[in-house]
């Protein structure tokens, strides 16, 4: 394949998408890169008996009717070694990319909050869950707990069900009165209502919040602290989330400004950086519609279309309100940040406690003193809870952003001399 493309669009989800189909319209050369197998990001992810819906589908198909469209899937970006460049790793070999505009669209991922017992086996995210199933995990006839905070639980019931197993509860930690205010500003979005009215809301439970998982070998059960008290509910599997948090880390290592914890951009999707956009959300949480029409706003101000992009500004303003209910909402309460016992895990790559941790100053001095971060993951789990938990700033990014090979990193070197 080509190396030089007039605009990098990272990210394969919703918003990646549609900032391709509408730079496209230049005839301009645009590549879309993305880590998973297959498009659609994590909100339109396919599995055997999960299709996506007709939205994913319409863009799928204009992505593959377009000539002026190549996809790379299986790709994560190791490094940007220069203006205008990424290193680019695969999983049998390594690119360097050269660009003219890139659009970043890298989503966001959950946020975990640690309790006694989270690290059990059958403890995942909600999302987790989902992405699990979807991919073919057997759930048909287990008992399941979903708990956290945010229109995800649902959906992540909803999944559960279709695939046979029996969701017992959906724990949502906002209070309710805080979940009937969003529900009844609903109306402002009959597509969100219907949405809602689509997922299993019977089973959900506002008020609730999980205090423990307990089990010898695996998860036995969880301990529930209801409005009525705490509960105890034997289960299979339980699924966590607490929201979600923007995947900045690509952001920052290009120079781009950051601002309560999303990529900062302008009326145009324009980052603080040259050349460089962001869309969807890694620049805030607002669902896959926001995402879509931030997506376009970036792909036509790429091209310099901005007639185009001013024409989508109502509807994106339209979406950034349901976004701001959404976090208004579903605000964390103080107690699940007490949640935690000395003992617990912290980090899960390195087994860090929770007092290890706690004691520090800030995340440099955590790591520095307990190697918290310093495993497989890179801290993108123990970096953002430590945010939440105690206010602390998250960590700057470095190359390489992922865990990678030895033989990539030296083929960054080679373009670094070549390019003195």
């Amino acid at each position: 394949m080509k190396t030089e493309y007039d605009i990098v669009i990272i990210g394969a989800g919703p918003a990646g998408l549609s900032a391709a189909i509408a730079a496209a319209e230049s005839g301009q050369s645009i590549l879309i890169l993305d880590n998973n197998p297959q498009a659609g990001g994590q909100i339109w992810r396919a599995g055997p008996v999960f299709p996506v819906p007709e939205t994913a589908r319409q863009k799928y198909r204009q992505i593959q009717a377009s000539p002026h469209i190549e996809c790379l899937f299986g790709a994560k970006i190791v490094a940007a070694p220069f203006a205008g460049q990424l290193l680019v790793e695969r999983t049998n070999d390594s690119l360097n990319l050269s660009y003219k505009q890139l659009i970043i669209c890298s989503g966001a991922r959950e946020l975990f909050l640690p309790f006694p017992g989270w690290t059990l086996p059958g403890v995942t995210g909600a999302g987790g869950l989902q992405a699990l199933i979807k991919a073919g995990t057997p759930v048909a006839n287990e008992r399941i707990v979903i708990a956290g905070s945010g229109p995800l639980l649902l959906a992540s019931a909803d999944t559960a069900q279709k695939a046979g197993a029996q969701v017992l509860h959906v724990a949502e930690q906002a209070s309710h009165s805080a979940v009937y205010r969003f529900a009844f500003q609903l109306w402002r979005w009959p597509a969100k209502i219907m949405q809602a009215l689509s997922l299993p809301y019977r089973l959900y439970q506002p008020d609730s919040y999980v205090i423990e998982a307990f089990g010898q070998e695996r998860l036995e059960g969880v301990r529930l602290q209801t409005a009525k008290g705490i509960i105890e509910v034997e289960c299979d599997r339980l699924a966590c989330g607490f929201g979600l948090v923007p995947n900045v880390q690509l952001g920052q290592l290009m120079g781009c400004q950051i601002k309560d914890n999303a990529i900062m951009v302008d009326q145009y999707q324009r980052s603080s950086q040259p050349h460089i956009f962001a869309a969807g959300e890694c620049t805030g949480f607002g669902g896959s519609e926001l995402a879509m029409v931030e997506g376009e706003i970036a792909g036509y101000a790429a091209i310099a279309a901005y007639e185009k992009a001013r024409q989508l500004f109502a509807q994106r303003q339209r979406y950034q309100i349901f976004a701001r209910l959404l976090a208004q909402s579903f605000r964390l309460r103080h107690e699940l940040k007490t949640l935690a016992r000395p003992e617990t895990v912290f980090c899960r790559c390195e087994d860090v406690t929770f007092d290890q941790v706690a004691g520090r100053e800030n995340w440099v001095d955590a790591k520095l003193h307990t190697r918290c971060g310093m495993g497989a993951c890179q801290g993108s789990t123990c970096a953002t809870a430590a945010a939440c938990l105690f206010g602390w700033k998250l960590p700057d990014a470095r190359p390489p952003l992922l865990p990678t090979r030895v033989k990539s990193l030296m083929s960054m070197a080679v373009t670094s001399l070549k390019q003195k």
